[in-house]
């Protein structure tokens, strides 16, 4: 790894902000291989170099990679003036260049990862990748063979080309009677007007990331999406233990799951 100045090594091991670390460096609450330091500016290399922070050693990793379970009514961004964003749920020390990958609609919920590489977040979004994106749905309509067969096709949702083919897989179909018994967190009357007669479960697979993709694509065959959840995104799955709007770090082995797509 090349050398980088003290201060920012500082903030991205979660010291604080640039300026904070400054005041810590100043008042010699950092030490260099055992000797107080006072100033911010030098230079160092994280791989060979012991830094210490009011006696503890910090580790310095260059990526960090969060799964993260998105609930509904955040945004996936890095800063908005009106919304709280995804980045704000990483509630523990962290760096500031953190950002997540691709988006989810604000209604949607699922897996999300956030990470400050920008190299894997570009070859997951790709377009000319084809990366595999999982979503459960419930849909107000019956979806049958024949939708299924729609989506394998490629569905004209109004833009230049229709969207690449899709994969489609039928969970289950309820009646009005029966709509009642279902019961998923945030599927509420607001998005079940009560007026369906047919209600659909289905898992959704594309490779692409167009607005709105999975609702446009409901819309074009007649149906609705009431509920969307994002499953998967390539080989990594959501952990089923993280609640909405919870998170963790990636393990090693996820993080190779990742670059194992390309």
């Amino acid at each position: 790894m090349s050398v980088m100045r003290l201060d920012k090594f500082l903030a991205d091991a979660g010291a604080g902000t640039r300026s904070d670390v400054k005041i810590k460096i100043k008042k010699g609450q950092v030490t260099l291989n055992g000797k107080t330091v006072g100033k911010s500016d030098i230079k160092i290399n994280p791989d060979s170099d012991e830094v210490c922070l009011d006696g503890k050693k910090l580790i310095y990793n260059e990526f960090e990679y969060f799964m993260l379970n998105k609930p509904q009514g955040v945004v996936s961004a890095t800063t908005d003036a009106k919304d709280k964003t995804v980045i704000e749920l990483i509630t523990e020390a962290k760096r500031r260049d953190l950002f997540p990958v691709g988006r989810l609609d604000k209604d949607t919920e699922g897996l999300l990862i956030i990470t400050n590489d920008g190299k894997l977040a570009n070859r997951l979004l790709a377009p000319g990748k084809h990366v595999e994106k999982t979503y459960f749905a419930i849909i107000a309509g019956e979806v049958t063979e024949d939708t299924v067969l729609r989506f394998a096709e490629g569905i004209d949702i109004g833009d230049d080309k229709p969207t690449a083919p899709a994969k489609l897989k039928l969970k289950g179909t309820y009646d009005k009677e029966e709509i009642t018994k279902i019961t998923y967190n945030n599927v509420s009357d607001g998005n079940n007007s009560g007026n369906d007669t047919i209600i659909s479960e289905v898992e959704i697979t594309i490779t692409e990331g167009r607005y709105h993709q999975i609702k446009r694509m409901f819309e074009a065959v007649g149906m609705r999406v009431i509920y969307l959840k994002r499953l998967s995104m390539g080989n990594l799955s959501l952990d089923d233990s993280l609640k909405p709007g919870e998170y963790r770090m990636l393990t090693d082995e996820e993080v190779k799951l990742l670059v194992g797509n390309f």
